[in-house]
Parts: structure tokens; sequence; C-alpha cells
């Protein structure tokens, strides 16, 4: 395992405000990084340095002789009029290949990327396609180490996934910056997160973002611990200086001088501890208890003579929160536009309580005047504003937000697109709401600013829409979700994990298009695991009962006495028990689908059924493994 890069004492100011400073880590040929942090923490700075591409203000940067380094910048740049195979061929400039071999190289970045017309123009590429292009160019030069800066961020879910399969067992280190935790735990082995409540400007911890959750955790307990301890030795030495210790001996001039190292440490724990992390905020419900808030009958709708959606009907009650889920293109935000007024259906009815507060938040973030100061943004009238029954300045309000005061005066167009989120968030919170309708706003945003998001549409009690890639926002949010297929008919599920159960039976559209499974990514080429990869992490799904009986086909009855005669029943029996089990959790879900207007049934269902009937399965799955662990021990 060798280190490919390393660096020390890195530091970085921007417009006199400091970055970071005196970071010191190392990459090794096996890492996969995640690289996380608030937004203005200087991720893609730290990126930019390490691949050559910007230098420090201060430090040293060690990289292994001839590292082959490749870059994937947050925007894509490709030159006007480049096609896809144009741009797959400059990625092979200076590699000093023959032609033949270029070509083959090509095809099969053709093939992993699932681009069928190579002579297409990058203008006409969406945003998701443009982002994979730049991502398996960057691949065609076999880089041993890849810095991808945002690639997940305005991408659709199936390119996520895309790109999972892509990183899951590569042959090559990575560095990637992403706020998407669902991805983090399924292709890294380590996380870094730069934040400047940490003593050495980053908190670095190997395993996935679970695990980095767990110690970061941890290790803020313990500085605040440690914090407590030193403010009570800080209060006695100044207690001891306040009796006028005289200064005459070595040892007592040591004891003050000890003394200020104590409080100049306190004030950084101080420092450290109360830096802010995350936004402040709800979302304000109007209190309205109407039962039916939104009701639709067979909606339809086309857009330039093609079929987005048919026969939607829905009924939005207080306290359900739908997911909407679908591929680029197939009509999620005309459907949201359709709910808001905006926009007219075909044929079919909308239905809208009386006097119904809806507010609206799309992708582009429209309701955000750019040409305004962050002030006037924040606050249009006055100094201060009214929140949740308080009348609150405009610094404390911009503060909730993570905002400077010397940020006032500037212009929302110089604003980083996260921060841009934040005050689109910020003015929808000052306005009552019976029915929230958001699209994508989890683009930009970092993930402190998720976590409170999620906490306010959690805590909502009105009705909420939303469409997302961010699969841990739809787990943990919605209560509903509405797929819309490929030839425009909707589909109901339960929540987002029986809609990903679902979808798991069928092949991914990516696999019509000739991109490699992970298992299928054999010895060499792109995106080919390495031999020292570690085997099935990602894919720790557990099977049916038939494939884990399978994992034992071959081992016959050796050690079989260990059982007893009962047990040895049990264990005969034990794939019936699994079975009727998981078919119990599969009639428990249907039932949810059915009764997805019932709110009352549907959260009975969701808080006790479900709950104990997964609990079942996993219960048989754990005595299974017990009895298949004696029966081989």
């Amino acid at each position: 395992m060798a280190t490919l890069l390393s660096c020390r004492e890195l530091t970085k100011t921007q417009s006199a405000r400091p970055l970071f400073s005196g970071l010191t880590f190392g990459i090794d040929s096996s890492e996969r990084i995640g690289l996380i942090g608030p937004n203005g923490s200087g991720k893609s700075t730290l990126l930019k340095i390490l691949s050559g591409l910007e230098k420090p203000d201060g430090g040293t940067l060690s990289v292994l002789r001839g590292l082959k380094i490749g870059y994937v910048a947050q925007e894509e740049a490709f030159p006007e009029g480049a096609t896809v195979e144009s741009v797959l061929l400059s990625g092979l400039a200076g590699a000093h290949l023959e032609e033949d071999e270029q070509m083959a190289r090509v095809e099969r970045a053709l093939a992993l990327g699932g681009f069928e017309d190579r002579a297409r123009t990058c203008d006409k590429l969406s945003g998701g396609w443009r982002k994979r292009l730049a991502i398996v160019s960057a691949l065609l030069a076999e880089p041993e180490l890849l810095f991808l800066d945002e690639p997940t961020n305005h991408v659709d879910l199936s390119g996520v996934e895309w790109l999972e399969s892509v990183l899951e067992r590569p042959n090559f280190a990575f560095v990637v910056v992403t706020h998407d935790r669902y991805f983090l735990e399924n292709v890294t082995n380590r996380i870094i997160e730069l934040h400047p409540a940490y003593a050495e400007g980053y908190l670095s911890v190997q395993g996935g973002y679970g695990e980095f959750i767990e110690q970061r955790a941890a290790y803020l307990a313990s500085q605040a611990h440690q914090q407590v301890a030193l403010a009570s030795e800080v209060r006695k030495e100044i207690a001891w200086l306040r009796r006028g210790a005289r200064a005459r001996t070595t040892k007592a001039k040591g004891r003050i001088e000890d003394a200020g190292e104590k409080i100049a440490g306190l004030a950084e724990l101080n420092r450290r501890n109360t830096t802010p992390t995350t936004i402040e905020g709800n979302f304000t419900s109007s209190g309205r208890k109407t039962k039916e808030l939104l009701v639709t009958k067979n909606l339809n709708k086309s857009l330039g003579g093609r079929l987005l959606f048919k026969n939607v009907d829905l009924v939005l009650t207080p306290g359900l929160k739908l997911g909407i889920l679908g591929p680029n293109g197939s009509g999620k935000t005309t459907l949201m536009r359709v709910f808001s007024g905006d926009l007219p259906p075909d044929s079919g009815e909308v239905k809208r309580a009386g006097g119904l507060r809806s507010l609206w938040f799309d992708q582009s973030r429209s309701g955000v005047e750019r040409e305004k100061t962050l002030r006037e943004a924040l606050c249009p009238s006055g100094e201060s504003v009214r929140f949740g029954g308080s009348v609150l300045h405009i610094s404390a309000w911009a503060k909730k937000f993570l905002f400077r005061e010397d940020q006032l005066g500037a212009r929302v167009s110089t604003l980083s697109g996260g921060e841009q989120a934040r005050v689109a968030l910020a003015n929808l919170m000052l306005l009552e709401a019976d029915l929230l309708l958001l699209d994508e706003p989890t683009n930009d945003l970092d993930l402190p600013s998720l976590g409170v998001l999620e906490d306010a549409l959690e805590k909502f009690p009105g009705a909420l829409v939303l469409v997302s890639h961010d699969r841990f926002l739809l787990d943990k949010v919605c209560n509903q979700i509405l797929s819309i297929e490929p030839d425009g008919s909707v589909k109901l599920y339960a929540d987002y994990s029986q809609w990903s159960d679902h979808r798991s039976q069928f092949p991914s559209p990516a696999s019509f298009l000739g991109t490699p499974s992970p298992a299928s990514r054999g010895a060499g080429g792109l995106g080919s695991p390495s031999p020292s990869a570690e085997p099935g992490r990602g894919s720790a799904t557990r099977g049916t009962s038939q494939s884990r009986g399978e994992g034992h086909t071959g081992e016959g009855n050796r050690g079989g006495a260990r059982l007893s005669t009962s047990e040895r029943r049990e264990l005969e029996r034990i794939e019936e028990t699994i079975l009727k089990a998981e078919e119990k959790v599969a009639q428990i879900e249907a039932k949810m689908a059915e009764v997805a207007t019932d709110a009352i049934a549907l959260q009975k269902l969701w808080n006790e059924e479900l709950p104990a009937a997964k609990a079942a399965v996993e219960k048989a799955y754990a005595r299974w493994d017990e009895l298949e662990s004696k029966k081989l021990g």
C-alpha cells in the first residue's frame, strides 16, 4: 500500500479570509476518500491544490514520482461544437498511444458511460450526461488518483447510481467531494471533514459515513469534556494569580507561564466548540385542520407532443410527505407546477382547499433576487423579521443561516450555490404554509444544512411534495412515493425502501446501454477492480433465503452432530419461517399502498405493524446464522 500523495501544513486564504490552515495528511493507493465540510470550508480549493491546479499559500505537497492524476471539476467546460467522441479523444492527449489503442479505449468509455451517439454535440447533452462524459473522459487516461468535485450535484438518481457502480471497486484511489450520504456510505472507505471545530482543522475517520458520524460525535463530546476540565483548571490558576503570587522564584514564573498557556488553550477550545455548524429554522405551518388540502383526479399532461404522465389520482392531506421519483424528463417538475397552479393539466381536475397556502421552491431558485444585496434578500423591509413569534434583527436572522455580518452588503449573485440555497430556504421559512412544494431543494446544500432541512420537513405538520435525488432525504422524510413510469403511468409506494426494492427486481436502464455492472467489470479496462479491492464493499445487502442457502452448498453435513435433534429440525424449517416473515412484510407494504390516502391507517401500519414484521425477519435470519454457525463449527 503505497503513499501516493502527502501534504504538510497546507494553508490557504481567500479574500483575506482563511479557508484552512495547517492541514497535514496523506493518501494511500487503496483509499477511497469522501471529502466533506460546510460551504466555504475550502473543499474545492483543496482538491485543486492536491491535483496541482492551484498553489497553496503555505505548506508543502509531495507527490509520488510519475503519479497519474485525474480531475473532474464541478462545472464541465467543453469546447464549442465538441462531440462526445472528440471529448473522449482529447482525454487521451499526451498518452502516446497507437490509433488502434486510442479507439479501443474510446469504445470502452462509450460503453461504460452508456453513450449511444458518439457524434452528439455536448451542448445537446443534459447536465447529468455532461457530468458522465467528463468522468469517463478522466478515466480514459487510467489515473492512479482521481479527484472529483461534486459529481453527484444536479444529477438525477440514475446518474448517481451509475457513478456508484464505477467507483464501487475501482483500480485507482480517489477523493470525492459530495453531500450525498448514501453515496458516501456505498463507495468510500475514509471520510475527511474540513471544519474549524477540529484541532487540526479536519477530522479523518477510516470507514464509511456511518462510522464517521459515530466517531465525530465521540470526538466532539471529548472536546466538550476537555473544555469543562480546562475551564476548572483555569479558574484555579486565576484565583492563584489574584492572590498576588510573588514572581520571584523560577517555580512561580513557570506556573504563571503555564496559567497563560491554559487560558489561551481554553480560549481556543471555546472558539472551536462555539463555531456555528448548522443553520437554524423551521417551516411555519398555518395550523390549518382541513383534511383534504389538494385532490387530483385523472390528471394528464403532455409536452411537445410527448406524454409525461396520465391518470394521476392523489389526495394530499396534512402529515402526508410525498416524494416524486422518475427519470430526467419524466415530468416531475411539470407535475409540481400543476399542483402549484402555474400550469393547467391537459385534462383532469385539481381541487384545492379554499385559501390554500402553498410555497414553491424551484430548482432555479427563481424567488431569490440575485441583483439585491444579501441584507435586502433576507429582510426586504426594515431591519428586522418576525419568526416563530419573535422579532429578530437582520444580523441575528442572517446568523441563523450561517451568514456573517460582513456579508450583508454583498450581492446575492456573488454568493455560492449553497449560500443562495440558504437564502431561498430563509425566505420560505418566514411564510406560513399548508403545502410545501420543493423541487430539488438539496442541490448545493452542505451536510449540516441538509440535516436541518430534514428535521424541518419532518416536523412540518402540513403536506409536503418533494422532488429530490437525495436518497437519504427521501428515505428519512417521505411516507409515500409516487413513481412516474416510462409509459407515463404512475405508481404509489409506501416509502422509498419499497420503491427501491421493487425497482431492484428489474434491470437498470444503464444495463441496456452497455454499462458494466460492478460484478461484471472484469480484469483490466476502465473501472475494473484492482486485485487488492475489498470484495463486496458497498453491496452488503441481504439476498433472498434461496441465495443465502446456496452460500452453504457443498458443505454437506460436516459438523452436523453439533446440533441437537430439535435444532436440526428447526434448521430444516428455517427457510420456510423466513419466507413467511418476508411475505408478512410484503403484505403490510402492499396494504400501505392501498390505504395511502388514509393518513391514520397508514400511520398505524408504518409505526406499529411494519417495524414488528421487519423485526421478525431479522430475528429469523439471525437464528439461521446461529444454527448454521453451530452446524459448521
